[in-house]
């Protein structure tokens, strides 16, 4: 069974999205359609722009989104999942692949919700830390130990065995990297974002982007679309929203996510967008299962 997943912010590159614009046709058509819709030629900066410019997150997670959704969608009769799922913001890439959404509609979900995590972030010096090689158990432990009233950490993104990403206000995350590496963490690396994402924190962006939710079309999906918050399997068009809008300040159980998707006959994840850290980490949690193969298009 052929599962298609979708990369989060982070995967973006220069260049990105440039042989698709000038090879085909169809590619490039919703490319200038996103620049019409965006009313900025994210085109530009996707192919041509600095590292700094494409880590803006209003320019990151559509360019991730246009990326992934185009590839997927240049496969024409080659994209038939048995199942979809995408990673954080990749979620909302999953859902317009497999039709829940239309293309507009997911573009201008995906730049509403960048533009209110943007806001988030500025409201509250937030951060977040990756933690290497320690089990998930002790972290958990750990931000509960160390989080206060109004100076919070969670676990944010369960990504794969021994690699977790902890989220929240900086001096929590701070205490939190110091008692993980106590506690035997092989890495504890404060990670160069702007703030506290899948984190309480992150409410205000919440609050917004359900408005914008409620306000959109969701059809039936043509394949069930595994969400971040219960690593589940969903096809109910009220369950998705509800799910999409408790995304942003719940943990994305990609671990469990996946886990779910091999137990239910997954054996073939194809990774669509930039970059190839979702095949990593596939690699990790289906480690000894010489079943599950995991690649690019």
């Amino acid at each position: 069974m052929k599962a298609f997943v979708f990369p989060g912010q982070g995967a973006q590159f220069t260049g990105m999205g440039k042989d698709l614009y000038e090879n085909n046709p169809l590619a490039k058509d919703l490319f200038e359609k996103a620049n019409e819709i965006l009313g900025f030629r994210i085109t530009d900066i996707m192919f041509e722009g600095s590292a700094d410019e494409l880590k803006q997150t209003k320019v990151t997670q559509p360019a991730v989104f246009l990326h992934s959704v185009i590839s997927a969608v240049c496969l024409g009769d080659e994209f038939k999942p048995t199942m979809v799922a995408g990673h954080s913001l990749g979620e909302l890439s999953a859902l317009t692949a497999a039709g829940a959404l239309s293309f507009e509609d997911g573009l201008k979900l995906v730049y509403a919700r960048a533009m209110a995590m943007q806001k988030a972030c500025e409201a509250a010096p937030s951060t977040m830390a990756a933690i290497v090689g320690l089990d998930d158990t002790t972290i958990e432990n750990v931000c509960t130990e160390v989080s206060t009233e109004g100076n919070i950490v969670v676990p944010a993104n369960y990504n794969c065995p021994g690699q977790l990403v902890i989220s929240g206000n900086v001096e929590a995350v701070n205490t939190a990297c110091e008692k993980l590496k106590e506690a035997g963490a092989k890495r504890a690396l404060v990670l160069p974002v702007g703030g506290a994402f899948h984190s309480p924190l992150m409410q205000p962006a919440k609050e917004e982007l359900e408005q914008a939710i409620e306000a959109t079309e969701f059809k039936t999906p043509i394949c069930p679309v595994y969400q971040n918050v219960d690593a589940k399997a969903h096809t109910d068009a009220a369950e998705i929203k509800s799910n999409l809008i408790a995304q942003l300040t719940a943990s994305v159980r990609w671990t469990q996510e996946v886990s779910a998707m091999i137990e239910a006959g997954a054996t073939e994840f194809i990774e669509c967008g930039p970059g190839k850290a979702l095949q990593g980490m596939i690699g990790k949690i289906a480690k000894g299962n010489a079943d599950v193969t995991a690649h690019g298009i």
